[in-house]
């Protein structure tokens, strides 16, 4: 008989992935949540794994062999009680997945503030695509393949590497229980204030997962970014390859082993060069300078891994980005509608740059919804406005809960969209930003903006959550 393994907090990315690998690799898997819904309720129901909506602590009677613990639950939640009142085994998903699975692995890590769903997926798509069958475990659903987790038939695993806390009982960051033999840091920022009080206790957290790193590893990191030197810095035993991008004459910069140059403004066709020689060009559907450094560093990934490199550009080509990421969810009339997961002001301001690149004058909506808890704290405050420029029309969405008001974020807006430096003269004249508390009169406002003009319009809809749907009822709106 199977062994059985309980999760709490089972319909969250990553420990919705967690199930299905613990299926895959023969165990009898249950869990709950406080809300099952799809699409993971409906991924996990496919694979067998019966799921409980609540925590009544009867789920856990009879007890399972291991509960495994998801970092959304805390003391005084039921089941954490009954768990701990009667000793009943129990673990982490980071730290299951690391003794059940990884050990036995060639893992692929990839870490940074932003970007780290897109990467994992790039290099697990690279290696799918060389026959190299590799295992997975992301926080997103890659549209390259059916699921976010798999256990491959290959030897190489890719994780997305979270510095998130991993349980209540361990505040150590998710990624340093993976060990990974190739560790990416794309970039590292200032974020989720609800857990690290500043950016030095963040970087004692990348720096924890760089003392794992083998000395037959590699870690991959960009050139010129002040957060990852000075964790690099604090020690280092593993050989590092740096990337840069369009750095002086292509080729002459020797502190990069690897170097991109843009063909393309929008970054949807560059060059890619390994120690200073033109290794090929990638031509694909995805934009922005962000991407770019994503599919660099997929690609020196998989490049270690064995990858030609040929084979490695030509996969890149074929790429789909993961959803909610800059996915295209309809058009009517000539207006496109977008949905991606930016809720930090510099992914802000790289996914509406990379759109700028991309559709020129045509005009852009922003619509943001600050649900992250860093956001809901005020932590990105005095930023976001900035982010925020490039669109022509800014509609803030205020959710109930948030700490601080939007309005100051809104008025700046304003006066930057105006002539005259009076903030007086300017709220006359110019209603770029706008607020609103309602969904409904949310949707009502894009979809009187979108249609105000003749020509092509771009509405993208950025938040961290479902916001409430609205992509699919601003669609049957417009």
């Amino acid at each position: 008989m199977s062994k059985h393994i309980h999760i709490l907090g089972i319909c969250g990315t990553f420990m919705g992935g967690i199930a299905v690998l613990a299926k895959q690799l023969g165990y009898k898997v249950t869990g709950s949540d406080a809300n099952v819904y799809p699409p993971m309720s409906t991924q996990l129901e496919q694979q067998g794994i019966e799921l409980i909506e609540g925590y009544d602590p009867s789920q856990l009677d009879p007890a399972p062999d291991m509960v495994i613990v998801g970092n959304a639950m805390s003391r005084g939640n039921p089941c954490v009680e009954y768990m701990l009142n009667r000793k009943l085994p129990y673990t982490s998903g980071p730290q299951w997945l690391s003794t059940h699975l990884l050990q036995h692995r060639y893992v692929i890590a990839a870490s940074g503030t932003h970007g780290k769903t897109t990467t994992a997926a790039m290099v697990a798509w690279i290696l799918e695509y060389a026959g190299l069958e590799p295992g997975f475990l992301i926080g997103g659903v890659p549209q390259n393949f059916t699921e976010s987790a798999r256990l491959g038939g290959g030897y190489f695993f890719v994780i997305e590497a979270d510095e998130y806390d991993t349980a209540f009982f361990d505040k150590r960051s998710k990624f340093v229980h993976y060990q990974p033999n190739t560790l990416i840091m794309n970039n590292l920022e200032y974020d989720h204030a609800d857990i690290f009080p500043d950016l030095a206790a963040i970087q004692r957290q990348f720096h924890h997962v760089v003392r794992t790193v083998p000395g037959n590893g590699l870690i991959l990191m960009p050139d010129n970014v002040p957060a990852l030197d000075e964790v690099q810095a604090q020690g280092c035993w593993t050989p590092v390859q740096r990337l840069s991008l369009e750095s002086g004459e292509m080729g002459n910069d020797h502190n990069s082993h690897w170097q991109a140059k843009k063909l393309r403004a929008d970054a949807s066709e560059f060059e890619v060069y390994c120690k200073g020689e033109l290794a090929g060009t990638v031509k694909w559907s995805l934009i922005g300078e962000h991407n770019l450094q994503n599919g660099m560093m997929a690609i020196a990934a998989a490049h270690y891994a064995g990858v030609e490199l040929n084979q490695a550009i030509a996969g890149l080509g074929e790429f789909k980005t993961p959803k909610r990421r800059m996915e295209v969810k309809g058009e009517v009339q000539g207006i496109r509608v977008y949905d991606d997961f930016a809720h930090h002001p510099t992914a802000i301001t790289t996914t509406l740059a990379g759109l700028r690149a991309a559709v020129g004058g045509e005009r852009i909506i922003a619509v943001l919804e600050p649900r992250s808890n860093t956001m809901r704290m005020g932590t990105h405050q005095q930023a976001l406005a900035q982010s925020l420029t490039v669109a022509d029309d800014v509609l803030l969405y205020q959710p109930e809960g948030l700490d601080w008001n939007l309005q100051p974020v809104a008025d700046e807006l304003c006066v930057s969209a105006g002539d005259d430096n009076s903030p007086e003269q300017v709220r006359d004249d110019s209603d770029k930003a706008v607020i609103h508390q309602q969904i409904d009169s949310l949707i009502a406002e894009i979809s009187k903006r979108a249609h105000a003009e003749d020509g092509p319009c771009h509405v993208l809809i950025m938040s961290n959550g479902g916001f409430a749907g609205i992509h699919d009822k601003l669609l049957a709106q417009l």
